[in-house]
């Protein structure tokens, strides 16, 4: 690329060098050379003096180097207090000395030379035309103008000898000399004519030089890049770089050129008039020196002229230090070119609208992405200016980053730009920068578009979720987009919304149920209930079941299985859009056999119902109210479920209860009403039922079903209001039928029906003989003394004596019997009682004869010692125990224990009066239970005998 295509700036300021006050220039004496290093600048003169300037071009010390000769070379070893200079008078092979400049001599003062060589030329006497070093001084390369090249080798910093060997000889003059680091080092010769390349360590050492062109270079025009590790060569047609494996890239600039310099990534190149003829070595001597020469930076890699200018004089010595370039003229003058900062030179590129530029001059120095997308911003204004609305979007997009979008967005509202805007949201989104204004803007525009497939490659986009959610599904709804929405909250578990999209929106109420039976039971709940009405307006079978099965404990979530045919490829569906929502529910293992599209199928993980807290029944009741067949399907399988808590029992069965009967008042048939009220009888039949007793009278009266009353009664043991209700109704003969049903446990029963057949002649008649059967069942169980009787028949004249004859001359037949056994018990009882007293009496009075002869015990013959008991038992002594006072026989003792016992048991019952009052309140013969705990001293005063 020709340099004339390149854009020219000034990036650079220029200044002259104002030298100290009351100093004289020191370049207006006789330099010699010029080199740089370690913040210092060092002059070598004609005659042999070396001169340290500071940054400030001061003078900071002077010293003798060569005591003849010219130092016509010099380098500072970078990073070192080392100097190397080499003099030269034509006379003498050149001589090369290396300087400790930290260490000085103690006479003189000077820094130490540490090692001085006389440099080899085969005894020519040419000048020194190019010299170079490695880092470490170990190696260093003198190439001459009669075209040989001296390679000095040895330890120079300590002085402990060196070797010299000319390793390249040419016809040519050497013009330049370049080491190349690396694994192999490399140095580069240039000559008038050709550039060569020879390996001085690693492999392939001691081999010829390689050239590389047969094309050279004049003295000054060869340079090392340090960035990029190239070797430049500047001609009068182009800069040329080189390497190990020849020459690389080159750019045209057409120009003579006595000068190449590297700085930082610029090319300074010093070119004298094109007048001028000087490509050879030596080129330019005999110029004059006032003729102006142009100094001029280049940026290889971006391609552009960062400063040109013509200078005052002819330039002698370009060098880099303290951050900027120095030029030396031939009269003595110093220039120094200072860089701009990024921010100045970017600040030129926006004036001259060269947006392309700035942004790879930004990107080269390595700004952060902040400062590169203001640059992008910049450059996206410039052209929607210009009415580049494409090329500018593509810009505000590189700086989507920290650009406000409402910046962009408010430019690109306008109808014709809404692919532009679209474009812009887009990308928002995927940086995860809309707001959900930003998000429902996009919509917007996408409907307005109707471009649904942009609309599902947005929303459908893999990875996370890029926009806000809730906004989107908003959007989408509004829009009437409800396949887009239902997706949306299905891929992100948004499982209430599906179902608010599927009912309130699409109206698909099948699917709703489908979708809500394929949701865990947690998630399934709170929707079921939701909409339950509505589903059991539309599928009240399918809901109903749903219902059951969550109820009983038994709902699994009902995913399908589909069978996928690999020999066809599937048809577009033309059913519903929404019918595939529940593939996006995690199913383990669906990877195994498919089912067949005939029926769902259960995956096998969900052939066990699934665990979750079951609801009470009571909840679902207000779900029914327009569904009673449905409620009652409902209630009838939860009734049949083991284990239900006791209150869940009495909800369900007096809810059921309650729908039977309700059913049975609507129903407009005879024979459909008995079936109701059968099952409602069913309902509460049997004890084990727990029926709310008053909401069953409740319900029962409200209903009018007396049946229901009746057998709660029963079940409750209420038989007294059975039998008054028949009573109170004058149903003679259900009294009669509630008499024999109920009586045997109920006996008050018998009485209230003597009151009751005695009321009026009319329900005597009707009870015919029942009265004489109440009268022997009174009798019997003696419920009522016959004088009570008597009272009770006498309040009214319905009963005559006739009819009560029998009853009354039985009652006092039994009575005298009764009284004549009384009075032969008391007689036989006197005549004992008299009979014991007097033994009593003879036993402490008279004399007893103990009459005999064997023991109780042993039953031998009787001997002394003998003991006699009154009971007319007689031992041994010796068979006795104990013969104390207290002795007592021991055939009689158990006998006597035992009356004891009893005597201790009565004495201790006369103070328990509540179990005499018990005994009392359970006989029906009180006066006899009266007797005997008289007998047995309860009546007595505490412990009397």
């Amino acid at each position: 690329m020709a340099l004339t295509s390149w854009k020219t700036f000034n990036f650079f300021d220029v200044s002259p060098v104002q030298f100290p006050d009351g100093d004289r220039s020191i370049f207006d004496t006789d330099i010699s050379t010029l080199c740089n290093g370690s913040q210092n600048l060092f002059l070598g003169t004609n005659d042999g003096l070396v001169h340290i300037l500071s940054q400030s071009f001061k003078v900071l010390r002077s010293f003798k180097a060569h005591d003849t000769g010219s130092i016509t070379h010099m380098r500072q070893v970078d990073s070192t207090a080392l100097l190397v200079t080499i003099s030269e008078d034509l006379l003498n092979e050149p001589v090369l000395k290396v300087w400790a400049l930290d260490r000085e001599e103690k006479k003189s003062g000077a820094p130490k030379c540490l090692s001085t060589v006389l440099v080899q030329n085969g005894r020519r006497q040419f000048p020194v035309s190019a010299f170079t070093h490695l880092p470490d001084l170990s190696q260093l390369a003198v190439g001459f103008a009669n075209g040989s090249v001296t390679i000095i080798r040895g330890d120079l910093i300590h002085d402990r000898g060196a070797k010299q060997r000319t390793v390249f000889e040419s016809e040519e003059p050497v013009t330049g000399l370049e080491i190349q680091h690396g694994a192999i080092t490399n140095l580069y010769i240039a000559t008038t004519a050709r550039i060569l390349t020879l390996v001085i360590a690693g492999k392939g050492q001691g081999q010829p030089a390689r050239a590389l062109e047969d094309l050279g270079c004049g003295v000054g025009c060869m340079t090392l890049n340090e960035q990029t590790g190239d070797i430049m060569i500047a001609r009068e047609d182009a800069i040329y770089t080189y390497g190990p494996g020849g020459r690389g890239p080159s750019f045209a600039y057409e120009s003579p050129k006595t000068s190449i310099s590297s700085f930082r990534e610029y090319v300074a190149l010093v070119c004298p008039p094109k007048a001028t003829k000087g490509a050879g070595f030596g080129a330019g001597a005999g110029e004059d020196l006032l003729t102006a020469s142009t100094f001029t930076v280049l940026e290889p890699d971006l391609r552009f002229i960062s400063h040109s200018e013509a200078l005052g004089g002819k330039a002698r010595f370009v060098f880099a230090e303290w951050g900027s370039l120095f030029i030396v003229t031939v009269d003595g003058k110093v220039y120094q070119y200072r860089e701009k900062s990024l921010q100045q030179k970017l600040e030129i590129l926006y004036q001259r609208n060269l947006y392309i530029l700035a942004i790879n001059l930004a990107q080269k120095a390595g700004v952060d992405t902040l400062q590169q997308n203001m640059i992008f911003r910049k450059y996206g204004d410039y052209l929607y200016q210009k009415g580049d609305y494409d090329t500018a979007m593509q810009q505000y997009l590189r700086a989507i980053d920290n650009t406000e979008p409402s910046q962009v967005i408010r430019k690109f509202l306008d109808t014709q730009r809404i692919h532009n805007l679209i474009e812009y949201l887009e990308e928002l989104h995927d940086h995860e920068r809309a707001t959900a204004d930003h998000t429902t803007l996009l919509l917007n525009c996408y409907a307005k578009l109707k471009d649904t497939t942009k609309l599902d490659s947005f929303i459908k986009a893999p990875g996370e979720l890029k926009f806000d959610l809730e906004t989107a599904i908003a959007m989408c709804r509004q829009g009437g987009y409800y396949e887009q929405a239902a997706y949306l909250a299905t891929k992100h578990n948004e499982y209430d919304m599906v179902v608010d999209i599927l009912i309130e929106d699409s109206q698909k109420y099948a699917e709703a149920l489908e979708y809500i039976w394929s949701l865990n039971p947690d998630t399934a709940y709170p929707n079921l209930m939701k909409y339950a009405r509505v589903l059991l307006g539309h599928c009240p079978q399918e809901t109903t079941k749903l219902f059951i099965e969550y109820y009983t404990g038994q709902f699994r979530p009902r995913r399908e299985v589909e069978h996928q045919q690999t020999t066809k490829k599937s048809q577009p569906s033309s059913g519903s859009a929404i019918q595939n929502l529940t593939s996006f529910i995690p199913l383990p293992g669906a990877q195994g056999a498919k089912a067949s599209l005939v029926e769902p199928q259960l995956a096998p993980e969900l052939a066990i119902p699934s665990q979750y807290e079951i609801p009470k029944p009571r909840s679902a009741f207000s779900a029914f109210v327009d569904q009673p067949h449905k409620f009652i399907e409902f209630l009838e399988a939860l009734i049949k479920q083991e284990g239900l808590k006791e209150e869940d029992k009495v909800d369900l069965y007096t809810t059921l209860f309650e729908m039977y009967l309700d059913t049975a008042k609507r129903a407009k048939e005879a024979g459909e009403r008995e079936e109701w009220e059968r099952k409602a009888k069913k309902v509460i039949e049997g004890r084990d039922i727990p029926v709310s007793t008053s909401n069953v009278l409740l319900l029962s009266d409200l209903s009018n079903f007396r049946e229901g009353t009746t057998l709660v009664q029963e079940q409750q043991g209420l038989c007294s209001d059975i039998f008054r209700s028949y009573t109170s109704a004058k149903d003679t003969a259900g009294v009669i039928k509630a008499l024999r049903k109920y009586g045997p446990q109920e006996p008050q029963l018998y009485i209230d029906a003597l009151a009751y057949f005695s009321s009026s002649p009319k329900i005597l008649q009707e009870a015919g003989d029942e009265l004489h059967e109440v009268l022997k069942k009174i009798d019997k169980d003696g419920l009522m003394a016959p004088l009570q009787v008597i009272q009770a028949l006498s309040n009214n004249a319905v009963v005559t004596m006739g009819m009560v004859k029998k009853y009354l001359s039985e009652n006092i037949e039994r009575e005298r019997k009764d009284i004549s056994s009384n009075r032969r018990l008391i007689t036989s009882y006197t005549t004992d009682t008299t009979a014991k007293q007097s033994e009593l009496t003879d036993l402490g009075t008279k004399p007893f004869i103990f009459q005999a002869r064997s023991c109780a015990s042993c039953h031998d013959r009787l001997d002394l010692p003998t003991v006699h008991f009154l009971c007319k038992h007689s031992f041994h002594q010796r068979c006795l125990n104990s013969v104390d006072e207290d002795a007592e026989c021991p055939v009689c003792s158990p006998q006597n224990a035992t009356i004891r016992a009893i005597r201790e048991r009565q004495v201790r019952a006369a103070g328990q009066h509540e179990m005499f009052f018990g005994e009392l309140g359970r006989s029906k013969e009180r006066f006899g239970v009266v007797g005997e705990f008289f007998g047995r001293g309860v009546m007595r005063g505490g412990g009397g005998e």
